[in-house]
């Protein structure tokens, strides 16, 4: 990087991280550092939920998977709305009714003690690796990038999340996810213009859409039932589950919305991202198809981890030179294939046209077998190098292409993303361990500034376990699917407790807590052997627990107590 990407990266995260402290500083009692004095108006609610979701692996791995598969990931999301609309309904008014500070104080009310308990260390356990992820995961590639240490990138994110999170608590959270947030969406369509610009010098914008449709990029939503699918109309049914977990019953995002001003206020924040997140993901894929469309007319690496092509060189360079020589030359065919493509367009020869069409579908094959035969070298150089390269195909595209200046902002937006989410995560794991341990376990007649010590304490704490997770742990998947992953493998299990909490009321706390238990098990078991995509786990769970508990209700008896005051 030059000289003036380092400063517009140090001077950018410098502001807005000093801005969060400064903002927040001061004496502040366990209703304000946990939920930030109830302040926040609808647009900061909803600007904090969707910086909470939208990490740095969001930035690094969407427009990677769509570089290489296309826009379908997108689908994900369709039914993102409709869980927003059910959270507003039903968990928002119970959450301001109770006064509650997480989520799972609730569960005492409805069920007792050890579901309460039992709920919280399921989110304790998924959400304390998730943050160990969302630190690793730009931390791998700005390394790589910038030519730090791994473990050097590590430490400087997770140590500047842990210090305003600290610091500040929610409120520190809140203000510099809004101003993250601008900063990340403003710079995301300054490179979207880039791009435009760039792919237009050869083709119009029309004819760039055309050659990606004919290397089946475009399409969105994918009508073909397949169960094993992760990608498809169908499994976005499923999410919904996902979605009702994270966003209704997940601390990290539930302290976002109840720290709102009032019902209306987080209603509206949660309604805000229902609304935005799928075109907001149907722009970031976008940006993937941006740049494969530049590198059309750009040579583009066979493998974009440089670090990982390096090792290979060293070792096997003589393969690789072939391997490269092969690839050179279909780059050079599909040039001269898509020139002919769009002459075809131009001239209005249809016959032509799908003959060209064809032979980019092709081109399309030959170029993954290729791409195949690299993760084979790599695999055969060293079997612990990572053969997924698609998060590196965005940020590749910006250190090499991009305007000095806007290098630097850009790695800044990835730091802003990696710290929103990590510090909204340190925050929900700090509030959890000291109102739903700590103080129902451990302490329950502490001072009020007691409190505010125990869960500044707890937060830095699990700031540096997930600093280990990340410094130790090792990835193997596309880093937005992992995330997903570990999720999926609890979020059901504690969607299917609030749903039987809420709706099923002839079951008591014996039958859900075994329930939950016998689920959980099942979960991790069919997951372990791989006989469905991760996103059914979701329904799984949640169904599991609802149809379990029942049974259990008939066998034991049991009843719900009433819902009482927290």
């Amino acid at each position: 990087m030059a000289l003036v990407d380092w400063i517009v990266l140090l001077l950018t995260v410098s502001f807005i991280v000093g801005y969060g402290v400064w903002k927040t500083w001061g004496k502040q009692d366990i209703h304000g550092y946990l939920l930030g004095g109830n302040e926040a108006k609808w647009w900061t609610v909803g600007l904090s939920v969707m910086a909470t979701q939208a990490s740095a692996i969001t930035f690094l791995s969407t427009p990677g998977q769509a570089y290489h598969d296309g826009m379908g990931f997108a689908q994900f999301y369709l039914m993102l709305p409709v869980a927003m609309i059910i959270i507003c309904i039903t968990f928002i008014p119970l959450y301001y009714k109770l006064k509650v500070y997480t989520a799972y104080q609730f569960l005492e009310n409805r069920f007792d003690v050890k579901t309460r308990v039992l709920t919280s260390s399921l989110f304790l356990i998924q959400r304390g690796i998730a943050a160990g992820i969302t630190i690793y995961a730009p931390a791998i590639v700005l390394s790589t990038m910038m030519g730090w240490q791994l473990d050097t990138t590590v430490l400087i994110i997770g140590f500047i999340a842990i210090g305003y999170t600290v610091s500040g608590g929610t409120k520190a959270v809140h203000v510099t996810h809004k101003h993250q947030m601008i900063v990340i969406l403003l710079s995301l369509i300054v490179i979207a213009f880039i791009l435009v610009h760039y792919i237009t010098q050869d083709f119009s914008l029309i004819e760039n859409l055309k050659i990606a449709k004919a290397n089946d990029k475009l399409e969105v939503i994918d009508f073909t039932f397949d169960i094993n699918e992760r990608y498809n109309i169908w499994s976005s049914l499923a999410a919904i589950f996902l979605f009702l977990s994270y966003f209704g019953t997940d601390q990290s995002q539930v302290q976002r919305y109840i720290s709102g001003r009032s019902i209306k206020e987080s209603r509206l924040g949660l309604i805000m991202n229902g609304i935005m997140k799928f075109p907001l993901q149907i722009f970031i894929l976008s940006l993937g198809i941006l740049v494969f469309l530049f590198y059309q007319t750009h040579d583009a690496p066979i493998f974009f981890n440089k670090t990982v092509m390096e090792k290979v060189k060293e070792a096997d360079s003589a393969e690789l030179t072939a391997l490269e020589g092969t690839y050179s030359q279909l780059l050079a065919q599909r040039k001269a294939t898509n020139a002919s493509y769009v002459d075809a367009l131009r001239s209005g020869d249809k016959t032509a046209e799908l003959s060209f069409a064809s032979q980019i579908k092709e081109n399309k094959v030959q170029e993954q077998e290729l791409r195949n035969q690299m993760k084979t070298l790599i695999s055969s150089v060293d079997a612990s190098l990572e053969t997924n390269d698609k998060d590196y195909v965005f940020i590749s595209f910006i250190t090499e292409y991009l305007p000095h200046g806007l290098i630097g902002l850009l790695l800044a937006v990835i730091f802003f993303a990696a710290l929103s989410s990590t510090s909204s995560e340190l925050n929900a794991l700090g509030s959890t361990t000291t109102i739903d341990i700590y103080q129902r376990l451990i302490n329950s007649n502490g001072s009020d500034g007691h409190y505010v010590i125990a869960s500044k304490l707890f937060t830095a704490m699990w700031g540096v376990l997930a600093l280990c997770f990340a410094l130790f742990g090792n990835l193997f998947e596309n880093l937005i699917q992992f995330v997903n992953i570990i999720g999926s493998i609890f979020y059901g299990t504690i969607l299917g407790i609030f749903l039987v909490a809420f709706y099923v009321k002839e079951v008591g706390a014996n039958a859900v807590f075994i329930a939950a238990m016998i689920t959980q098990v099942g979960v991790i078991t069919i997951y372990k052997m791989d006989v469905l995509p991760y996103l059914w786990l979701n329904v799984i769970g949640a169904l599991g627990v609802i149809i379990v508990a029942l049974l259990l209700t008939t066998i034991l008896g049991t009843k719900k107590p009433e819902i009482s005051s927290v």
